[in-house]
């Protein structure tokens, strides 16, 4: 091995740990990437099995996701790290201005302009609010944006636009906030929301995105989510001499005298430099903590200061419902719905757009329910709001995936675990990128900043 090429693992295959192991492989160093799964991508990945609606009318296999992940505001370290593997976003993506209208063309969307014009035309665009609302609106933006879009730790989204009228919290705010931070409002952090906000609303094209894309703008995949990074991702990294291991799965992680050893539940070991810990925050905190048994005092200490910031940390599920009707179109590819009890499902995304026609995904955030009662409210929802674009067949649920756990609680006040799990190992996944929310651009971030830590690693003194 060349001086200064390190061998690193990246335990977890997610965005996280794809971004992570792609920058530590450019960076000149030997990469393992170990996934306990058969498929990569981790809460962003294609299901291995397909939905037949059904086969006696001759209707077509649908490819489903895990879940719906649209990019919106601030995503140009995705966007980086695509173009490192090659990747055209012009052909993955669809590119939608941000658009948070419902069926009826209520609320707001920003036109395909330059900011600030694409803004200022949104608002007075914008249907179904008063003059003073879209008032209200623009003095509360010039104040947040005079205060560096900042507010105190412990304030909540609802505490931040308690101020604003309802018509502009209910088709707005409050659906910007539970898609976004996947948290209700009232306990939702109002720093990560205003940072959401300030990226969404009034972004700008960086360095790393394509001239074509604003931050504003909605990126909707046009392939599956398998497709679209993590099976290119593993390509690149095999064609670089990365090792990418499947259903793989790490049992500990044990210090071996300024390395580290990563044991598998058949007894295997093999010793790593450093390692990047890229699984979901609460694999993590499971495996850390049943590595400090019998581990010597100074790393059981590192061990157990991170792991009582990690079990700080609460959950959100996510539900998709997707559903299906014969020769259906919704009037946009992305549709805001209007969220009330029993009608649980906050947007929709007609995935003909990936060749799927027919195909709508109901996306309920912070979700409560049963499957079943779930899959009944939202196609009672979709007769009652989207009546107008069914098919002659009507309506149903083909497939509902929830996610228990889906993401962290992006709460207020919140304090997440750092990235320095024990002097060589790290954490990263979206949970420990405080500036953001549970999203994919947070998980390619935490990822690349981990990378970045595997270059400036400390040690300490061996203890008996």
């Amino acid at each position: 091995m060349k001086a200064g090429k390190k061998n690193i693992a990246v335990v977890g295959a997610g965005w996280a740990g794809i971004a992570a192991a792609v920058d530590v492989c450019r960076n000149g160093h030997q990469v393992t990437l170990i996934e306990a799964s058969r498929t990569l991508g981790g809460r962003a990945r294609a299901l291995p099995r397909r939905a037949h609606p059904d086969p006696a009318a001759g209707d077509p296999w649908l490819t489903l996701d895990n879940g719906q992940h649209i990019l919106l505001g601030g995503y140009a370290q995705t966007l980086r790290l695509m173009d490192a593997l090659n990747m055209d976003p012009e052909v993955a993506f669809l590119r939608l201005p941000l658009d948070l209208r419902d069926a009826q063309g209520l609320g707001m969307h920003l036109p395909d302009m330059q900011r600030p014009w694409n803004l200022l035309a949104g608002l007075a665009m914008a249907r179904g609010w008063s003059l003073s609302d879209k008032r209200a609106l623009l003095t509360q933006m010039r104040a947040w944006r005079k205060s560096g879009f900042l507010c105190a730790p412990g304030r909540s989204v609802a505490d931040i636009c308690g101020g604003l009228p309802q018509a502009v919290r209910k088709t707005l705010m409050e659906p910007l906030c539970v898609s976004a931070l996947n948290t209700l409002p009232f306990k939702a952090s109002g720093q990560v929301f205003l940072r959401v906000l300030h990226d969404a609303l009034l972004g700008e094209t960086g360095k790393s995105t394509p001239a074509s894309f604003a931050t504003s703008d909605a990126l909707l995949p046009l392939r599956d989510l398998s497709r679209l990074m993590p099976d290119a991702a593993a390509r690149w990294l095999e064609r670089h001499g990365a090792n990418v291991l499947r259903q793989h799965r790490v049992a500990r992680v044990a210090w071996n005298a300024g390395r580290w050893d990563l044991e598998d539940a058949d007894g295997g070991r093999q010793t790593f430099d450093a390692v990047i810990w890229a699984t979901a925050p609460e694999h993590a905190l499971q495996t850390i903590r049943h590595s400090a048994e019998g581990a010597p005092p100074n790393v059981a200490a590192h061990f157990a200061r991170w792991c009582a910031s990690a079990e700080k940390l609460r959950y959100e599920s996510i539900a998709t419902v997707y559903t299906y009707s014969r020769d259906a179109t919704l009037p946009r590819p992305l549709l805001r719905l209007n969220h009330a009890p029993g009608a649980p499902a906050q947007f929709v995304v007609d995935r003909g757009t990936m060749g799927d026609p027919g195909l709508w995904a109901f996306v309920i955030s912070a979700a409560r329910g049963e499957k079943s009662m779930l899959e009944f409210q939202v196609v009672n929802q979709a007769r009652t709001e989207l009546a107008d674009y069914l098919g002659p067949t009507g309506i149903a649920a083909v497939q509902t995936v929830i996610e228990k756990r889906a993401t962290f609680a992006c709460t207020a006040g919140l304090k997440r675990p750092g990235p320095r799990i024990a002097p060589g190992l790290l954490a990263c996944g979206d949970y420990t990128y405080a500036p953001y929310p549970a999203t994919l651009e947070g998980a390619v971030r935490s990822g690349q900043m981990a990378a970045m830590a595997v270059e400036d690693m400390g040690g300490f003194k061996w203890k008996d």
